[in-house]
């Protein structure tokens, strides 16, 4: 018998959404910063691959308050990867923006929709 999936919240959704989406950016910005010298290989690329990690950690947690922790740390780190590759600060300023937006509409939106 077919078990019932979990209804997700939109600010689960939503998260999930900018932290996958995310990713990509993530990797190419291992790339680029490999690829410029900024770090040794090992450590950019590694660096990189471990961020995402991160990221689909806190894409699948997101339902519980750690997943939203570790989506801010994820932001705060791509943010600081401008000092780099400069280019990253205004790339993560924008992510900061979107999951910003993203956790106070998707909360507000949850809370209204619990309350009727």
């Amino acid at each position: 018998m077919a078990r019932e999936r979990r209804a997700r919240g939109v600010q689960e959704t939503l998260g999930a959404i900018v932290l996958v989406t995310e990713i990509i950016v993530v990797f190419l910005a291992a790339l680029v910063i490999n690829g410029l010298g900024a770090l040794p290989p090992a450590l950019a690329l590694g660096g990189g691959g471990a961020l995402i990690l991160l990221m689909i950690v806190a894409a699948g947690t997101l339902r519980w308050p750690i997943g939203v922790v570790l989506g801010w740390l994820v932001q705060a780190t791509v943010v600081a990867g401008g000092l780099l590759v400069p280019d990253l600060f205004l790339v993560g300023g924008l992510f900061v923006a979107i999951w910003a937006y993203c956790m106070i509409m998707g909360g507000r939106i949850d809370r209204r929709n619990a309350a009727g």
